[in-house]
């Protein structure tokens, strides 16, 4: 039928959606290597139909790429040495803030291309960096130094209860020297008091009759 790559390619756009879906949910930079293979395996398996292969043939070959893709993310899965083969291990770009010049050339990765990843991820300074890695994705990974790292809610919200704090502390003690400042006004009142009550006293001793002297009558 002249009309038959019409249903040959929606049946390949569904066909494709669903194995797809079974690959996972990864974005492309986020694809291990064995992921990236199968996708393009899948990609340049799917038209083929169209230019005049068999519809089932594809479809069966696609599932058999995804059952080991399946297959292989579960070996890796069980034990670190077949991860290691598969996927690979992280390598470090930067450690103890210090760049490894080592691996970068093996990587051939210059210094520009590790700054501009990490710009991408907002780090505007190497200097602030403590380690990085590249990952098996693609993706550099790092971690800052301890006076580069960003403020948490958490340690946020524990600066603010300590300022908190010291500000509750600070009117304590203003309180505590106003109190101080009214007994010493208190103590000097109460001395005065007293000296009058000895002056007094010394006047009846000194005029038993009671007689007071002219100026203080």
């Amino acid at each position: 039928m002249e009309f038959d790559w019409m249903w040959k390619a929606v049946l390949i756009v569904i066909a494709g959606t669903f194995l797809l879906r079974m690959a996972g949910r990864k974005s492309i930079s986020q694809m291990t290597l064995p992921q990236t293979v199968i996708m393009i395996g899948i990609g340049s398996l799917l038209i083929q139909p169209v230019a005049g292969s068999n519809v089932w043939v594809t479809i069966a070959v696609g599932v058999i790429f995804i059952a080991t893709l399946f297959i292989m993310e579960y070996v890796q899965v069980k034990g670190n040495i077949f991860e290691k083969i598969i996927t690979g291990k992280s390598k470090v770009l930067i450690e103890n803030g210090t760049l490894n010049e080592k691996n970068m050339k093996k990587l051939r990765m210059t210094v520009d291309q590790l700054e501009m990843n990490l710009r991408m991820q907002n780090i505007k300074k190497l200097d602030d960096v403590e380690w990085a890695t590249l990952e098996p994705n693609g993706q550099v990974g790092f971690s800052l130094k301890n006076d580069a790292q960003p403020v948490t809610k958490k340690e946020f919200n524990q600066l603010a209860s300590d300022v908190q704090e010291i500000l509750n502390q600070v009117n304590t003690n203003s309180q505590i020297n106003q109190l101080r400042t009214k007994l010493n006004d208190l103590n000097k009142q109460i001395a005065e008091m007293q000296t009058q009550r000895n002056m007094f006293k010394e006047l009846d001793e000194k005029d038993p009759d009671g007689t007071s002297p002219k100026h203080l009558q």
